[in-house]
């Protein structure tokens, strides 16, 4: 019964993550429950490294949440592409640039 609701936890936890963190992060129901799930492992060994007592309550919460949002963070680092920006973007640049993202679709 804990597995399933460590799930449910994780689920919760790389939701609220996905949310907090700008930019697109394409990854289904099970990745998402799978960042959350490993942000609680090092939101809580994290916060018990620092002396916080992250077993119950809103900091189980808060480290779980922080620590997806700082394994979205490093994924993002680790994948980002390397390409220098234009000078001279503007903001419709950006809005062209997210219109044609969308405009393939989701199964693009």
């Amino acid at each position: 019964m804990w597995l399933i609701q460590f799930a449910l936890f994780g689920l919760i936890a790389g939701a609220l993550a996905r949310l907090m963190h700008p930019g697109r992060d394409p990854m289904n129901w099970l990745w998402t429950m799978l960042l959350g799930m490993a942000g609680a492992v090092i939101g809580g060994w994290i916060g018990g490294s620092l002396g916080f007592n992250v077993d119950e309550g809103l900091a189980r919460w808060l480290s779980a949440v922080g620590g997806a949002v700082l394994l979205l963070v490093l994924y993002h680092l680790a994948t980002a592409r390397r390409t220098a920006a234009r000078p001279g973007a503007t903001s419709d640049d950006y809005k062209r640039a997210v219109f044609n993202d969308l405009s393939r679709g989701p199964n693009a």
